[in-house]
């Protein structure tokens, strides 16, 4: 899934609203393949809204359609979010949700600059210099390119996650709701695999870790190399790519750290071996796309990819 750029007509979009669209993919895919289960992954934000929705089916007994949980470069325990957290207090909260309510979202380009002051160095003055100051055209860089292909957030959503990160909600229980259900990480059994970046500036990896003192189950955290975005798109075949993993979670993640085992290349496949033991034999692949009742609107990826 990927969330469309929204407009002002998509304002009132929140939690529930993106938390509904999850269970309704998830009822898709289940038509789809005649699987009972499903394996959800949530990527930053939407591990998030990944998190709560599995937190939403364990309230309603029903967090066996969940066959594993995979959070990527997530954040669940605020209080531990790094500067971005530490700059956000309740009377800027009511006023950034204020403008966002005004406009009906909130512009991609207003949370890219957040996030770049988080590492002005690398991520402003670098350029500043090289480009202002000396003249220089950037090298062609496909990462970045992506990383500046931003996109909206609804008004509803900026609310709902300025509230939740303010109170730090989802570190007690029922301290937020997904679709009228207390959110409890700890009743999620699920098992969890964990992925963090290791110079991860949106996300610190110590913070990511502290998901695995919230989410009940079994956890696998791995710690790969580069920032938020490279640490997940880390294909194989990369020989200079490394990840870190360790037999159990300790509370402190340091205490994690000086455990770890380094292993040379991508967390991919490592993640293929962890997902294929929790999610059944492999089936052939069905000739034609759709079933179910469900047949293929458009080609892949989808217009959203046309919203500006």
């Amino acid at each position: 899934m990927s969330w469309r750029n929204p407009d002002s007509r998509h304002a009132k979009w929140d939690f529930n609203t993106y938390g509904q669209a999850v269970l309704d993919a998830m009822d898709a895919v289940a038509r789809i393949t005649g699987s009972e289960q499903t394996a959800v992954t949530g990527v930053c934000s939407g591990g998030i809204i990944a998190a709560m929705v599995a937190a939403h089916l364990a309230h309603t007994g029903r967090q066996d359609q969940i066959a594993a949980l995979t959070l990527m470069v997530t954040v669940l325990d605020q209080a531990r979010a790094g500067l971005g957290s530490a700059a956000i207090d309740e009377r800027n909260a009511r006023l950034a949700a204020s403008a966002s309510a005004a406009r009906g979202y909130l512009d991609g380009r207003s949370l890219a600059e957040v996030f770049a002051w988080l590492r002005p160095n690398d991520l402003i003055w670098n350029y500043w210099v090289n480009n202002y100051l000396l003249g220089k055209k950037p090298p062609a860089f496909d990462i970045l390119s992506w990383n500046a292909d931003t996109t909206r957030m609804t008004a509803g959503l900026h609310r709902d996650f300025l509230q939740m990160g303010v109170s730090n909600a989802l570190s007690r229980p029922g301290g937020v709701t997904m679709l009228g259900s207390p959110v409890d990480l700890a009743a999620i059994d699920r098992d969890s695999y964990l992925v963090a970046g290791i110079t991860d500036h949106i996300c610190p990896w110590q913070s990511c870790y502290h998901s695995t003192s919230l989410l009940g189950g079994n956890k696998r955290f791995v710690l790969s190399t580069s920032g938020h975005i490279a640490a997940m798109v880390n294909p194989p075949g990369n020989a200079k790519a490394t990840y870190q993993v360790a037999k159990d979670c300790p509370e402190d993640p340091a205490g994690w750290l000086r455990r770890t085992e380094t292993c040379h290349g991508s967390w991919w496949p490592d993640h293929a071996v962890w997902l294929a033991e929790r999610c059944g034999k492999e089936t052939t692949a069905p000739a034609e796309l759709g079933g179910g009742g469900l047949a293929p609107i458009c080609d892949a990826p989808g217009t959203y990819v046309y919203d500006r």
